[in-house]
């Protein structure tokens, strides 16, 4: 039996701006489908409905806009994206690359529990975690 858990984000228009940020910071694969390609006309058929982000690393979120004439309340939901392991340059190369833009709320730095440990919102809220240890 395989299971898996992947975050999936929801975005106001920006979805395939931020996923396309995310792979050029991750790699991977990246697929997307639109409003538009599943029968939606007019306003907001141009927006994500899906998209996929596979790293060789085997890492996989999704994400999507929100279907047209609805809206995002900031806070209804928090969601936080942990990115952990002990390729510390690889890890130190994405934490930079996301705080691009974004907020730094914790710099990437050694911690007192000993692992090399960051926190930051990227230039889209989302809200990152690094651990390297």
């Amino acid at each position: 039996m395989n299971l898996n858990l992947s975050p999936y984000l929801h975005f106001d228009g920006t979805a395939r701006e931020a996923m396309t940020f995310y792979q050029s910071v991750l790699g991977g694969e990246l697929t997307m489908n639109t409003f538009g390609e599943y029968g939606t006309e007019g306003a907001g058929a141009d927006g994500v409905m899906h998209a996929m982000l596979r790293t060789e690393e085997g890492l996989m979120f999704m994400a999507s806009d929100l279907p047209p004439g609805t809206t995002l309340t900031p806070g209804d939901a928090t969601v936080t994206i942990a990115l952990s392991g002990d390729e510390e340059e690889r890890l130190t190369r994405w934490f930079h690359a996301l705080a691009e833009g974004g907020e730094v709320h914790v710099p990437l730095e050694k911690q007192m529990w000993g692992d090399v440990f960051g926190q930051l919102k990227d230039r889209y809220g989302v809200q990152w975690l690094v651990d390297i240890g």
